[in-house]
C-alpha cells in the first residue's frame, strides 16, 4: 500500500512541474470534494425515500421515479467534479 501511494505522489509531482503545480494540486483535491457532498446528499435522498414508502406504501412508484432522478442530478455532480479535478491535474 505504501509502494502505491508513492508512486502515485511521484506521478502526480511529475506531471505538476511547473509555474502553480502545487497549486493546481489543491485545486484538484478542491474540486474531488464534490464526491464528497454528492455520497452524502445520495445518502439522505435514499433515507428520506425510504422513510417516505414507510408512510405511503401505496406511492413507492412515484417515490422511487423522483428518488432516481435525483440521485442521477447527484452522480451527475460528483462525475463532473472528477472530470474538473483531472482537467485541473493534466491540461
Amino acid at each position: 500500500m505504501t509502494e502505491l501511494l508513492a508512486t502515485i505522489v511521484s506521478f502526480l509531482a511529475g506531471a505538476t512541474q511547473g509555474i502553480g503545480g502545487n497549486i493546481a494540486l489543491i485545486g484538484a483535491g478542491i474540486a474531488a470534494l464534490a464526491g464528497l457532498g454528492a455520497g452524502i446528499g445520495m445518502g439522505i435522498a435514499t433515507g428520506k425515500a425510504v422513510e417516505a414508502t414507510a408512510r405511503q406504501p401505496e406511492a413507492v412508484g412515484k417515490i422511487r421515479t423522483m428518488l432516481l432522478l435525483g440521485l442521477a442530478f447527484a452522480e451527475t455532480t460528483a462525475i463532473y467534479g472528477v472530470l474538473v479535478a483531472i482537467l485541473i491535474l493534466f491540461v
